[in-house]
């Protein structure tokens, strides 16, 4: 099998602090970018649209203003006179009052027989600004719009002068007749460079049926958007903007570079009907949307550096604090069995957690000295245990033998015909029997004692009424203490006792309890008794037996629920039996959940035997349990006022 490389702490701890916090601030500085371009982006979106709406409302004003001052000017005395030195002074003085760029203001003659288009006054030079003639069917004010050459053509080119209009006004003489037109030849905007990082946006007029009126790029004024590659997209932006929405996209639009616009519509000037629009853009490249964007990236570079560094710094720092106990308790644990003095663990750590690995390393130690020691006596007892089991064996081969021999003898008596009369058969019969029984139950305490060993006790744990069953085993008993001419005392109350427990196996028990305190004692009484008792905040019930016979030393007394060990060899010869009662029904009942205890002040004092029970909750016993327990109840109390 390959050996896998190994590393040391130190290593390990530097390599992981690196490899978990350089990934974390890398992902957090591209988080950190993406959320600072999606920010400054809305936020240019949300300027642009602002900046539409506002170069939108400032077309529409400018329009207006020039129309209401076009039609007062056409009312006035002086281009009503037609005269030609007034009305140049009016024409002059005019032109330097009105809010917007002014190219030119001239006053024309329409008369029939005055020379067409003959200038009355203007305020640059005798060139006229419009060569077509003027008919005017009302008195509105006529709005041309003055279209650049086309691209390919030859002529007057202004890049910065863009969306020029003709206002053109009819002016009505003395006598209330048209006669002249006057005619304004004016600028809506110039294009200027905006500064970089401005969020005004440069301005972009597009007519409704696709012509572009105004742009940054001259040569694009006067094309159609349907000759660009992204005209399905311009097209959208018009439809949205004739439904009245206001809103911003990013787009590539004419030069191929990523732009950012807000749009808006406002009503076509030149035309009089109300559904065609003009749709205005401002717009910006996303270069200058994302001005800011570079020092922010230059700011988190300086600082995943400066992190970076730190991190480095830290975990140099901290190394030594972390890896010094670790190594400090690596070279103790490796030494332990080079160690010919006892030497203290290293302990005074800066840090609590390895002071605490430290005292549970020497509590370690210690409890292992103390197992060790265990470990010696256990198999000092456990050399001891194989003599007792011998001794037990032997005695309980000689238990078995005796009850064989009784057996066969009287069966053999009766067999060979040896008895004088039927009576003294059945007498022989009835002594095998009772030998048989006895025999039978030594060798179910040898199975028992055999399961216990292989862990196969098991036991079938239900509700049941404590009280009832030791009732029933009080009538069972009564009769063997009897005979013994002993006294028995009883003293389990009224109440109900409910338990959970195997009821066969509870008997087994409690019999086998009753049956030694009956079986060694000879003289005196037996008392039989129950008492509740609340532990850890739960209620138990104790069943005492306690009896006044031969007693047990109290050095020998924790031996006695031991398998194979007897107390005194003697005094179970004389009494016959395997010794095994206790230990089983310790078993049954740590089985079941409670304990058993034994106590006893002495030889020839008196034994007392206590079973601890959980106690359960009366509504969990069945109601034929407490009617029999009622039954049981009056048959013992009828029992005992016989007795």
């Amino acid at each position: 099998m390959a050996k896998y490389r190994q590393s040391s702490f130190r290593r390990i701890l530097v390599t992981r602090i690196l490899l978990v916090f350089v990934p974390v601030l890398l992902i957090g500085e591209m988080a950190a970018l993406n959320k600072a371009r999606s920010s400054l982006l809305n936020t240019a979106r949300q300027n642009l649209t602002d900046s539409a709406i506002n170069k939108g409302e400032k077309i529409t004003d400018a329009i207006a203003t020039l129309k209401t001052n076009l039609l007062s000017a056409s009312q006035t005395k002086v281009i009503q006179s037609g005269s030609a030195t007034q009305a140049e002074k009016f024409i002059t003085k005019l032109a330097q009052q009105l809010p917007n760029k002014i190219d030119c203001i001239q006053l024309k003659h329409l008369q029939k027989n005055a020379r067409k288009n003959q200038i009355i006054a203007s305020s640059c030079g005798d060139q006229t600004i419009i060569e077509q003639p003027l008919s005017f069917t009302n008195d509105e004010i006529q709005i041309t719009l003055i279209a650049p050459p086309k691209p390919g053509t030859t002529g007057k080119r202004e890049p910065e002068n863009q969306l020029q209009l003709l206002l053109s006004a009819p002016v009505y003489n003395q006598r209330g007749n048209l006669a002249y037109a006057l005619i304004i030849k004016t600028t809506l905007h110039r294009q200027i460079e905006n500064k970089q990082g401005s969020l005004i946006g440069s301005l972009v007029v597009i007519a409704e049926d696709g012509n572009i009126l105004a742009h940054p790029s001259p040569e694009t004024i006067g094309t159609n958007i349907k000759k660009y590659s992204d005209s399905q997209q311009i097209q959208s932006v018009i439809k949205n903007a004739i439904k009245g929405n206001n809103d911003s996209l990013n787009f590539n639009f004419s030069d191929g570079n990523e732009s950012v616009a807000g749009y808006t519509a406002i009503p076509n000037p030149i035309t009089q009907q109300q559904q065609q629009k003009w749709i205005i853009l401002a717009v910006v490249s996303v270069q200058d949307a994302l001005l800011g964007l570079d020092e922010i990236k230059l700011i988190l570079i300086v600082l995943t550096v400066g992190l970076i560094g730190a991190s480095l710094l830290a975990s140099f720092y901290l190394v030594p604090y972390l890896a010094g106990p670790v190594e400090e308790l690596r070279d103790y644990a490796l030494n332990i069995h080079s160690h010919h003095a006892v030497q203290p663990i290293p302990r005074n750590f800066k840090i609590k957690e390895f002071n605490q690995l430290a005292q549970a390393l020497d509590q370690m130690l210690e409890r292992l000295k103390a197992w060790a020691e265990e470990l010696e006596i256990a198999w000092k007892e456990a050399k001891s245990a194989n003599v007792v089991k011998s001794q037990f064996l032997a005695t309980t081969s000689h238990e078995l033998r005796n009850p064989l021999n009784i057996i066969i003898n009287c069966v053999r008596l009766v067999r060979d015909g040896l008895c004088d009369d039927r009576e003294e058969e059945l007498e022989f019969l009835k002594r095998a029997d009772d030998t048989a029984i006895h025999l039978l139950g030594i060798i179910n305490d040898l199975l028992d004692i055999s399961k216990i060993e292989a862990g196969k006790l098991s036991v079938v744990i239900a509700p049941l009424e404590l009280r009832q069953l030791l009732l029933e085993l009080i009538n069972l008993q009564s009769v063997n203490i009897q005979q013994k001419g002993l006294q028995l005392k009883c003293d389990i109350g009224n109440e109900i006792i409910p338990v959970k427990a195997d009821e066969v196996k509870l008997k087994q028990v409690l019999i086998n309890i009753i049956g030694n305190a009956t079986k060694f004692t000879d003289k005196g009484s037996i008392i039989i008794s129950t008492k509740i008792q609340q532990q850890g905040g739960k209620s138990h019930v104790i069943v005492a037996v306690q009896d006044t016979g031969i007693g047990i030393d109290p050095d020998q007394q924790n031996k006695l629920f031991r398998p194979f060990v007897m107390v005194d060899g003697t005094t179970t010869r004389k009494f016959e039996g395997t010794g095994l009662g206790l230990a089983i029904s310790r078993n049954l009942i740590e089985l079941m959940g409670g304990k058993i205890t034994l106590e006893s002040l002495g030889l020839h004092q008196g034994t007392t035997v206590k079973i601890i029970l959980p106690l359960i909750d009366t509504s969990l016993l069945s109601a034929s349990e407490k009617t029999e327990e009622k039954k049981e109840t009056k048959k013992m109390d009828k029992f005992l006022q016989t007795k």
